[in-house]
């Protein structure tokens, strides 16, 4: 790798800590937002809103079925984007101080913030290997 290319590819300690508190805007912006995992995952309605009285209709069924899978959808996709967030700032300091210099709950951190969108995946998989396109006749 040539000098010139080298030196391009050096991030400056004042664009990284500039980086970094951008990054940890974003992330106090989600945790006060509608976005935030906890605030989306709560947000959920009882089958018995779709119908009324103990009259029960098939679309009011498939409605409250295709809600409950989207509404899992956002959660999931909220918690994957917060853990992203949580683990950029972290590698973001961890470039400008050398990962061995993080904190040791913040290098643990990191690591189990993969572990969770690891099986955030896995589940997401799962749950499209389970399920078909309910578009069969």
């Amino acid at each position: 790798m040539s000098t010139t290319r080298a030196a391009n590819l050096e991030a400056s300690g004042e664009a990284l800590t500039t980086f970094m508190k951008r990054v940890d805007t974003v992330l106090q912006n989600l945790e006060a937002s509608a976005g935030n995992p906890t605030r989306v995952g709560a947000q959920t309605i009882s089958k018995a809103s779709l119908s009324s009285g103990t009259a029960s209709f098939h679309e009011a069924h498939d409605l409250y079925e295709q809600y409950n899978a989207v509404h899992e959808r956002l959660t999931t996709l909220s918690k994957t984007l917060h853990l992203q967030i949580e683990a950029i700032g972290i590698a973001v300091q961890g470039a400008h101080r050398g990962f061995a210099n993080l904190e040791e709950e913040q290098r643990r951190r990191f690591w189990d913030i993969q572990v969770e969108i690891r099986k955030l995946q896995q589940q997401k998989g799962d749950d499209k290997a389970g399920s078909g396109t309910g578009t069969e006749a």
